[in-house]
């Protein structure tokens, strides 16, 4: 049995299946492919729910034909803890014992329900007077974990690793510490994540719990839609002030500024931060609602700065052209992608 893990995005909506091999110019892509979830996906606590979706995961993983057992999944950024945090500069063992504490500083909740990760994302050379550690700390319900657990093992598979969607997000897109400072924006169904990349490394993570579905339910109100048929306006008329009468704008501005209002803020931290050392020079736009029509141009105009749609595809070797099904749906594998790259890190 082929033992390198696939990297599976379970969605609110949808699954992103994406197994990858690495070689020197690249990544070979193996398989792809994205299904619809059940309706009531990882909401319900209901043991049917639970096997309904083991069975939905395991007929998308046998139509990808993989052949691995092994899966590497990412939690739901608006379930999980997540804080980038600097620390006087500790070895592991002294790291380990020390960041319990950190952690009842920042997550707001009784670490007894929580199970705690952390990874060391910088560390400077003890020699080097007034430098601080960056780490990155998680802290996810034990609850959720064991229930991504239950699912995947009845669906067949085995769990090999576990970390966050921007985690996942953050190395697909994030090429080598030369990559210049920029701002990732993940819009998922339900919330938003945000990081700020500098040196190769974020400095900032945060998560808003606005998402595209908000901009779907606000155009279904608005023009007294179904669900689906919101749906298809987003993905045809995008953010579009000129759409319809100017009645798709007013319907996702509300929606849009509130994103807006948090990247906003999260270049202000940065510019306060790190002065006008190496400014933040480009944001990518990722997940399912990057592909909006216009949604690049509101925020390019709207903060003055370079917004790009996220192409996490470009991590495949040369040689290697995704159908243009993938290339359309490129932010949607983001996570996927950067879950299946996890065991190829150095």
């Amino acid at each position: 049995m082929n033992k390198k893990p696939f990297g599976l995005d379970i969605g609110v909506s949808t699954f992103k299946l994406v197994w990858l091999t690495h070689q020197s110019d690249g990544y070979i892509l193996d398989s792809a492919m994205m299904s619809p979830a059940p309706t009531k996906g990882m909401m319900s606590e209901s043991p049917l729910d639970e096997e309904e979706m083991a069975q939905a995961i395991a007929k998308c993983v046998a139509d990808a034909k993989v052949g691995s057992k092994f899966v590497n999944i990412a939690l739901p950024e608006n379930k999980v803890y997540t804080k980038i945090i600097e620390m006087p500069i500790l070895s592991d063992r002294e790291l380990s014992s020390a960041i319990y504490w950190e952690a009842e500083q920042h997550i707001p909740v009784p670490l007894a329900g929580i199970t705690l990760v952390w990874t060391v994302l910088k560390r400077p050379a003890q020699a080097v007077t007034g430098e601080r550690m960056t780490v990155l700390m998680v802290g996810a319900p034990t609850n959720l974990v064991g229930k991504y657990q239950r699912i995947l093992t009845m669906a067949g598979l085995t769990i090999n690793a576990v970390e966050t969607e921007i985690l996942s997000t953050i190395r697909a897109l994030v090429s080598g510490d030369n990559f210049e400072p920029s701002l990732i924006v993940s819009i998922g169904s339900i919330s938003t994540s945000l990081a700020i990349i500098r040196e190769g490394i974020a400095v900032f993570t945060y998560s808003i719990p606005t998402g595209g579905s908000a901009i779907s339910r606000a155009i279904s109100a608005d023009f007294g839609l179904s669900p689906d048929q919101a749906e298809e306006y987003k993905k045809t008329y995008g953010v579009s002030k000129e759409a319809l009468g100017g009645k798709i704008g007013k319907a996702t501005e509300p929606i849009l500024a509130s994103i807006l209002e948090e990247i906003k803020k999260a270049l202000a931290y940065y510019t306060e931060k790190y002065k006008s050392d190496q400014p933040i020079k480009q944001i990518f736009l990722s997940g399912g609602t990057a592909r909006l029509p216009g949604i690049d141009l509101y925020f390019t105009n709207s903060v003055n700065i370079e917004t790009i749609i996220a192409n996490p595809w470009k991590v495949l070797s040369p040689n290697q052209k995704p159908d243009q099904g993938l290339l359309d749906n490129a932010p949607d594998y983001t996570i996927a992608i950067g879950l299946a790259m996890r065991d190829y890190e150095e």
